[in-house]
């Protein structure tokens, strides 16, 4: 079947099969993150909100990139933005960051799915850039 008939007889299937991966991919780990977000100590807040920011922020760019015809800076702000919440929560999980008595917001084994995850996404903003090149 070619490609005009293919989307003639399903009309909701986009062209751009790899962003909408990526949304979809940044929808699910904004659904994990979200309520591992929802754990945090009341004294951790700050710190909860600028992740919940970095994964919304995360998810608008990847509606611009599924939108916009040239990509390649909104890919890169994207890429910014999915290191900066690599390091958000690197710190929640972190135990050097927080005193002795408290233990850290992010436990190790969410730390660990939540990084796959990221780890994915990472691999799909990586290979959407090299085709754009």
């Amino acid at each position: 079947m070619t490609e005009i008939n293919q989307f003639q007889n399903n009309p909701e299937q986009k062209p751009d099969k790899k962003a909408f991966v990526l949304k979809e991919k940044i929808a699910d780990m904004i659904k994990y993150g979200k309520r591992a977000v929802a754990h945090f100590p009341r004294r951790e807040r700050q710190t909860a909100d600028e992740i919940r920011t970095s994964m919304l922020r995360m998810y608008r760019l990847s509606i611009e990139v599924e939108k916009k015809y040239y990509k390649k800076t909104t890919l890169q702000e994207l890429d910014i933005e999915l290191e900066v919440l690599r390091h958000f929560i690197r710190l929640a999980q972190d135990k050097d960051y927080y005193d002795k008595n408290f233990a850290p917001p992010l436990p190790f084994k969410k730390y660990e799915y939540w990084s796959r995850l990221l780890d994915e996404i990472g691999r799909i903003i990586g290979g959407y850039m090299k085709s754009l090149k």
